[in-house]
C-alpha cells in the first residue's frame, strides 16, 4: 500500500504540480480552500482520517496585492492555519515530515550589494504576505524543536510554469501572446516595468526540490529554492514573441506599474544543493514554450 501525502493549498498552481510529481509513489491527497485550515477542528478530521506520512501546507493568500486587501485573512490562513495542521499533527502523535511553504519576500528589498540572498541574510518583510510567511517560518521552527516530527521550510524564489494564473507577469505575457497568435486581439501587448529582475525557476524544478527537501531536509532548517540566475521580464518576453513569428507591438500600460516593488533579485540554492543535491534542470527557453503553448491550448478550447 502506498504511504499517503496530504496536501493543503494543494489545487492550485503548485498543488497541482506537486500532486503530478508524487502521484506514482504516493496516494496524494490535495486539499482547496473547501478544507479551511483556519477551521481546526476540520483540519484535525481530516488528518485523522488519512494519517498522512507526509504533509505539505501551500494554504496562504496567493499574492502581495491581495495581502494588502485582505490583512487579516492573510495572517489568519498563514499563521494560525500553519499552527492548526501542527496541534492536528501532534494530536495523532504524527512522525513523518512537514513541510512550511515559504517565499524570497521574507527579504523584503535587499540592495544589489546584499545579493546573492542566502538563507542567513537579512529578513525585512514588507507586505502582510510576507510577514505571514516570516511568522509562519518562526513557529515551524520552535515546533521543530519540541515536537517528534521533522519540520522543513522553503522559501521559494519566484516559479513559473504551464498551468500558472494570469495574473502574473510572465503568464499573462504567454496568455496575451496566445491570444495574439489566434487573432483574438490586436498585436499589441501591454506590460509594466520590463527592467525588473527576477530569480525564476520552472515550477516542475521547484516542487522536485519540495520532495528533496521532506525526504533528506534538515529539521528545523530553511532552504532557498532557486535558480540561481537572475533574468528581466523583458528578456523573458523576448523570448516569448522571438517564438511566434509574429511582429507584436509592447505598449507599457501604468495599471501593471508598482511604485514600491523590488527591482531586483538573486538568491543562492548553494544550502539546498549542499544537503539535498537538488539543482534546477529545466532550461528557461523550455518553460516559456511550455507556458505559451499552454495558453494555446486553453484558448482553443
Amino acid at each position: 500500500m502506498k504511504k499517503l501525502v496530504l496536501i493543503f493549498g494543494g489545487m492550485g498552481f503548485v498543488g497541482t504540480h506537486i500532486a503530478q510529481l508524487l502521484s506514482s509513489d504516493y496516494s496524494v491527497y490535495s486539499f482547496g480552500s473547501d478544507t479551511d485550515v483556519r477551521d481546526f477542528n476540520v483540519i484535525k478530521n481530516t488528518i485523522e482520517k488519512y494519517t498522512p506520512y507526509w504533509v505539505i501546507n501551500c494554504a496562504s493568500i496567493t499574492t502581495v496585492k491581495e495581502s494588502f486587501r485582505n490583512e487579516n485573512t492573510t495572517y489568519n490562513i498563514g499563521f494560525l492555519g500553519t499552527l492548526n495542521i501542527l496541534k492536528a499533527l501532534k494530536s495523532i502523535s504524527f512522525s513523518g515530515s512537514f513541510l512550511n511553504i515559504s517565499s524570497s519576500e521574507v527579504y523584503g528589498h535587499p540592495s544589489i550589494s546584499e545579493m546573492p540572498i542566502y538563507e542567513s541574510s537579512a529578513l525585512r518583510p514588507m507586505s502582510p504576505y510576507s510577514v505571514s510567511k516570516l511568522a509562519s517560518e518562526s513557529l515551524c521552527y520552535y515546533w521543530s524543536q519540541t515536537e517528534k516530527f521533522k519540520i522543513v521550510t522553503a522559501r521559494s524564489f519566484t516559479h513559473i510554469g504551464p498551468g500558472q494564473s494570469d495574473r502574473f507577469s510572465i503568464s499573462n505575457f504567454s496568455k496575451q501572446i496566445a491570444e495574439i497568435v489566434l487573432k483574438m486581439r490586436d498585436p499589441i501587448l501591454y506590460v509594466g516595468d520590463l527592467s525588473t529582475t527576477r530569480d525564476f525557476t520552472d515550477v516542475r524544478d521547484v516542487v522536485r526540490a519540495y520532495r528533496m527537501l521532506l525526504e533528506n531536509g534538515n529539521n528545523g532548517n530553511v532552504y532557498n529554492v532557486c535558480s540561481g540566475v537572475e533574468t528581466s521580464l523583458k528578456n523573458i518576453l523576448d523570448r516569448l514573441i522571438s517564438k511566434t513569428g509574429v511582429n507584436i507591438k509592447v505598449e507599457i500600460d501604468e495599471k501593471f506599474i508598482r511604485s514600491s516593488e523590488q527591482k531586483r533579485l538573486l538568491g543562492s540554492y548553494d544550502k539546498l544543493l549542499n544537503e539535498t543535491g537538488w539543482t534546477p534542470t529545466i532550461d528557461l527557453d523550455k518553460t516559456v514554450d511550455d507556458m505559451l503553448d499552454y495558453w494555446l491550448q486553453q484558448l482553443r478550447q
